[in-house]
C-alpha cells in the first residue's frame, strides 16, 4: 500500500481592478502552485491528496482519526485562520475542534508534519500566518518569530548544507539553486537539528516529537521564492521524497 500525503494550501485567488481613463472593470483569477510538489511525491510512489486553501477550511481533517489516514501532512502557504475559522465557526457560530491542537496531537502520536515557507506559513506577511501562536509550534524543530518574518532576496540567496550525510540529502549534491526569499526562523537545539541554512538562518530543520517527526523547509516549493532553477532542478523530486521518507518512520 502506498503512503498517503496530505498537502494543504498552495493556492490563491487574485482580483484586479483595471482602470482605463473614466472606465474601470474587475477581473479575477485562481491559481495553484502544487504541481511540482505533487509530481515529486507521486514520482516516489506516494499517494497525494491536495486541499487548496478554499477547500481546506471545511475539508481539512477535524479529528485525529481523520488525520491518521495520512502518513504525512504538509502545510504550504496556508494561514492559521483557514484551519481555525471555517464556516461552521465564523458564519454559523458553532463549536469545532481546534485543528491546530489536533495537529500537535497527531505528531506526538506518531504522525509526520512538514511546514513549507510562504507568505502565510510560519509568521508570514504582516505576521498574519500566526503559526507561532498555535500548538503546531510545539512540533516544529525551530522557533518562530512573532513579527513579519519574510526575508526577501531579489538578488538570490543560496542554501548551505550543514549535515551532508543526513538521509534527507542522500544522493543530492552540496550545491543548490538560488532562492528569492524565505521565512526567518530561530534555531532551537532543544527542539530539532538545522541540517541546512539560508542567509545564516534555518533552511531545512528536522526533529523528533513524541512518537512522530516534524520538519521545516523555510523557502517555497514553487514560484515566486522558488525560481524555475529550483522547481526544474534534477534533484527536486529526490529531495522531497527523501524528506518524506525520513519523516514517515518505517
Amino acid at each position: 500500500m502506498s503512503k498517503r500525503i496530505l498537502i494543504a494550501g498552495e493556492s490563491w485567488s487574485s482580483t484586479t481592478v483595471h482602470v482605463k481613463g473614466f472606465d474601470s472593470f474587475v477581473t479575477s483569477n485562481y491559481a495553484e502552485g502544487v504541481k511540482w510538489l505533487r509530481d515529486a511525491f507521486e514520482s516516489g510512489g506516494y499517494e497525494v491528496v491536495f486541499m487548496p486553501n478554499h477547500m481546506a477550511a471545511d475539508s481539512f481533517p477535524k479529528t485525529i482519526e481523520e488525520m491518521q489516514k495520512f502518513d504525512l501532512i504538509l502545510l504550504s502557504d496556508i494561514g492559521t485562520n483557514t484551519l481555525l475559522l471555517n464556516n461552521q465557526v465564523f458564519v454559523a457560530g458553532q463549536r469545532l475542534p481546534n485543528r491546530c491542537d489536533l495537529l500537535r496531537e497527531y505528531v506526538l502520536n506518531g504522525g509526520s508534519l512538514v511546514m513549507v515557507g510562504g507568505y502565510m506559513t510560519f509568521s508570514g506577511i504582516d505576521a498574519k500566518g500566526r503559526w507561532g501562536t498555535t500548538a503546531v509550534a510545539d512540533v516544529l524543530p525551530v522557533d518562530l518569530l512573532d513579527v513579519d518574518d519574510r526575508s526577501e532576496n531579489p538578488q538570490g540567496v543560496t542554501p548551505e548544507i550543514k549535515i551532508t550525510d543526513h538521509p534527507v540529502f542522500e544522493g543530492i549534491p552540496g550545491t543548490w539553486p538560488f532562492f528569492l526569499g524565505y521565512n526567518k526562523t530561530i534555531a532551537n537545539p532543544g527542539k530539532g537539528t538545522v541540517i541546512a541554512t539560508i542567509g545564516g538562518d534555518p533552511f531545512v530543520a528536522v526533529g523528533e516529537f513524541g512518537k512522530g517527526r516534524g520538519a521545516v523547509f523555510t523557502s517555497d516549493c514553487a514560484p515566486h521564492w522558488a525560481p524555475v532553477e529550483f522547481c526544474d532542478w534534477e534533484y527536486y523530486a529526490r529531495f522531497w521524497c527523501n524528506l518524506a521518507n525520513w519523516l514517515i518512520k518505517k
